[in-house]
C-alpha cells in the first residue's frame, strides 16, 4: 500500500477514535498498540499523533508519551471563548451561503452550524481555526444536553437566526450561546466524565 495512503488512513482512524470518545481525557495513547490495531507500522502512527498534537487533540508529556489532553473548567471556558471570538471574527465579513441539511446528531449539527459561519467568511483561516476548535469541543458537545436544558431548541434558534436579515439579533444569540456554556462549564465537564 502507498505510504501516503497508509498515513492518511491511520490519521483518519485515530482522529475518528478521539472524536468518537473512544478514550477518556488524560488517557495515555500507546503507539505500538495503535499500530497493531490499525495494521500499520509505528511511523504513520507517530506521524498521526504529532499531527493531532498540532490540532490540540493530543499532547506529548515528557517521559510518558502521548496522551489525550485533560480538560478542566478553565480550559473549557477558554475553548468556548475562542469559539465565540472566532464566530464574531467570521461574522464581521460574512456572506450568506446556502444551508445544507443538518446532520441528525446534536454535536454534528452544532459543528455544522459553526462551520457554516466560518465558511461564509472571506478568510479561509477562520474556517481552519473553527474546525480545530470544533474538534476539541466535539466530545463536550455530545454531553451538553445532559447539563443544559433546551440545547436542541437553542441550536434551532441559532440555525434559523443565521439566515435572518437582522445580523445583530444573531450576534446576540451567538453571544448568549457561548456565555451560557461558559457559566455551565463545570456541570458540562461532570457530564463528560460521567459519560465515559
Amino acid at each position: 500500500m502507498n505510504s501516503g495512503l497508509t498515513a492518511e488512513r491511520v490519521y483518519d482512524a485515530i482522529r475518528a477514535q478521539i472524536l468518537d470518545r473512544a478514550y477518556l481525557p488524560g488517557t495515555r495513547l500507546d503507539p505500538a498498540q495503535m499500530a497493531k490495531d490499525l495494521a500499520a507500522s509505528m511511523t504513520p502512527v507517530r506521524d498521526a499523533l504529532h499531527r493531532l498534537m498540532g490540532e490540540g487533540l493530543v499532547e506529548a508529556r515528557t517521559g510518558s508519551g502521548f496522551h489525550l489532553p485533560l480538560l478542566d473548567e478553565l480550559s473549557l471556558i477558554d475553548l468556548y471563548r475562542w469559539s465565540h471570538e472566532l464566530s464574531l471574527l467570521a461574522l464581521r465579513r460574512w456572506t450568506p451561503e446556502p444551508s445544507e441539511p443538518a446532520p441528525p446528531a446534536l454535536a454534528d449539527r452544532t459543528n455544522a452550524l459553526f462551520d457554516r459561519i466560518a465558511r461564509g467568511s472571506d478568510n479561509g483561516e477562520h474556517r481552519r481555526a473553527m474546525q480545530q476548535v470544533a474538534a476539541r469541543l466535539h466530545a463536550v458537545r455530545h454531553v451538553e444536553p445532559r447539563a443544559l436544558p433546551g440545547v436542541s431548541e437553542e441550536l434551532e434558534s441559532l440555525e434559523d437566526g443565521l439566515d435572518h436579515p437582522d445580523r445583530r439579533r444573531f450576534l446576540t444569540l451567538v453571544s448568549a450561546y457561548h456565555r451560557r456554556r461558559g457559566r455551565a462549564a463545570g456541570a458540562i465537564l461532570r457530564a463528560l466524565y460521567r459519560a465515559q
